[in-house]
């Protein structure tokens, strides 16, 4: 009994019940129909969220009003930007990634100078920021019509086992940022500014440092997620990360991670993308429309923050 409470303690567990809960309900509803096909697909695309939700879940932890609203913008461009460097050659998918990187890397160093230097809220610099990064998207990518190279679309697409490859590679990077935010001086400074950013500096961590390797790091995510996004389904498109705002803030609440800062849970970026890929299949299956879809996940949404937040008041 207390192993099971000790497993039922982690808040992350909660984020994979719940899609196993709806991964058993699409297949009760389908009668037994493509259980495996849904299950690989949904890994497939919920790697996309992970990518993202990790940068976003640092950037969440450094404290109340910190979230990245930039990404979607982030990620149109740096697809474009990734096809273009490509330019259908397999040969210049190293330098393609580099690029999107980089293009990544420069929207996180905007997102932290707008915050730093102007000392305007996260939250208004990085929807700034989003408007202008929208804008030079437009005249650069609009109606882009380069594939990715051959090769690197085989890539984003192959599976070993049912599993697709991308989900292995996506499992040992989350694996390494977690090492990463429990093991580095960096990760536990981000964690120890969310929980009191005016003690963080008392007690001699280098705030302004810390805050800009994350916006850096969840810029470069972004940037990343664009080329594999367009690699994944074969184009860069200007709006192709639109839905990526929604869900990068929504897998880092689900997963159990603290709005108000302080407390990240890496784990539960995985269940939570899961449980929200599976939930829309679900909803797709039963035929519910698109508007229902965002006002279910909404509604979850306010739902896990509203838990937390009874939960810290019991505290």
């Amino acid at each position: 009994m207390s192993a099971a409470n000790a497993i039922l303690g982690r808040p992350w567990i909660w984020s994979f019940l719940g899609a196993g809960v709806v991964w058993l309900a699409a297949i009760a509803f389908t009668g037994g129909y493509g259980g495996g096909g849904m299950l690989t697909a949904a890994l497939s695309l919920a790697v996309f969220m992970v990518v993202v939700g990790v940068g976003q879940m640092f950037v969440i932890t450094l404290g109340p009003g910190n979230v990245d609203l930039s990404l979607p913008a982030n990620i149109g461009l740096a697809s474009a930007v990734a096809m273009k460097t490509m330019a259908g050659d397999d040969r210049l998918v190293v330098l393609g990634l580099a690029a999107a990187l980089l293009s990544g890397l420069a929207v996180g160093v905007a997102n932290y100078l707008l915050i730093w230097a102007l000392r305007i809220p996260p939250i208004i610099a990085t929807m700034s920021a989003s408007f202008i990064i929208q804008s030079v998207d437009i005249s650069y990518g609009r109606g882009l019509q380069i594939k990715p190279p051959p090769g690197f679309a085989d890539f984003a697409n192959i599976q070993l086992l049912g599993i697709p490859l991308l989900a292995i590679l996506t499992a040992l990077f989350a694996w390494g940022a977690h090492v990463a935010l429990h093991r580095t001086v960096w990760g536990r400074s981000v964690t120890a500014i969310g929980q009191n950013i005016h003690a963080a500096r008392l007690a001699g961590i280098k705030v302004e440092p810390a805050r800009f390797a994350t916006y850096a790091l969840c810029g470069m995510l972004g940037g990343l997620n664009g080329a594999l996004l367009a690699g994944y389904f074969r184009g860069a498109n200007v709006d192709i990360g639109n839905e990526y705002l929604l869900a990068s803030i929504a897998v880092v609440v689900i997963g159990g991670t603290s709005v108000s800062g302080g407390k990240a849970n890496l784990p539960g970026v995985w269940g939570a993308a899961l449980f929200l890929v599976l939930l829309l299949t679900m909803l797709n299956t039963f035929g519910v429309s698109a508007g229902v879809r965002l006002v279910a996940t909404g509604l979850i949404i306010v739902a896990v923050i509203t838990a937390a937040g009874g939960e810290r008041e019991a505290r």
